[in-house]
């Protein structure tokens, strides 16, 4: 039974929050790790944001942050997703890991760290790194299940939404702590001001809804990205897990369902 199997993700920003969606969706228990200040940009889907909130609702399962170790297992065979601060592996037994922190890069992820290790975009060789690498690149290929290789290199321009790549991104102009006047969901106008960092104001790159903003006061060095308008405007719903991420998240939950069909095989 997939409720016998924990999964660990590292990273709760969108994307790791629509594995953990849909990995709940097959009734497999899930836990999320992130740092004690999360860098997650779309906060209103991202379950890291329990870390500073304590708590967030996110389509049909809540986070919760979880301080004490010792009730993960009761929370997580829940709705509740426990959310705990971590930039290490927990010492708790995990039988699924998925690296969700789209460093783009192989870190501390290694191949022997669970049963299952799936990794999600650029950086990893499946095979080498983990069992498994996930498309994130959007196009026809996005949310494959690599078993041998590696995803799509990073171009460093983000995905097509409404016609507008670079242009929907915001980043920090300079080093500094962050200052927003604007917030999630708020309806902007392009060159518009959504905030500052230092005497550097943040201009809105394009027309349309806010979908993520870098959590207020928090230091940023320049280049960092720390917010995204949606150009489709009204027509997004920012409190609703993006199409990307469920994508990733259908791409997870394949990998898991193969995994335990190989595993029952050799039983």
């Amino acid at each position: 039974m997939l409720s016998d199997f924990l999964c660990l993700i590292r990273g709760g920003g969108d994307l790791g929050t629509g594995v953990a969606l849909q990995l709940k969706r097959i009734g497999m228990p899930v836990v999320v790790c992130d740092l004690k200040n999360p860098l997650a940009v779309r906060r209103r889907v991202s379950l890291s944001s329990a870390i500073l909130d304590k708590k967030i609702e996110i389509e049909e399962i809540t986070g919760e942050r979880v301080d004490d170790l010792s009730t993960i297992n009761d929370l997580s065979s829940t709705q509740v997703v426990p959310v705990i601060i971590s930039d290490s592996l927990p010492t708790f037994p995990i039988s699924v890991l998925v690296d969700a922190r789209m460093q783009k890069k192989s870190m501390d992820t290694k191949i022997d760290d669970a049963s299952l290790v799936i990794a999600l975009g650029p950086g990893f060789f499946a095979g080498r790194d983990c069992h498994v690498v996930i498309e994130t690149m959007r196009g026809p290929n996005m949310g494959k299940v690599i078993w041998d290789g590696c995803a799509e290199e990073d171009t460093g321009i983000p995905g097509e939404v409404g016609g507008l790549t670079s242009e929907r991104l915001l980043r920090s102009p300079s080093n500094g702590e962050i200052s927003w006047v604007k917030q999630i969901g708020d309806l902007v106008e392009k060159d518009e001001v959504l905030g500052c960092v230092g005497d550097d104001h943040i201009l809105a790159g394009t027309s349309g809804v806010i979908r993520g903003l870098i959590n207020d006061g928090t230091m940023l060095e320049a280049g960092m990205k720390i917010g995204d308008i949606d150009p489709r405007g009204v027509k997004v719903d920012v409190k609703k897990v993006s199409d990307k991420a469920l994508a990733v998240g259908n791409g997870v939950t394949e990998a898991v369902i193969e995994w335990l069909g190989k595993s029952k095989s050799n039983l």
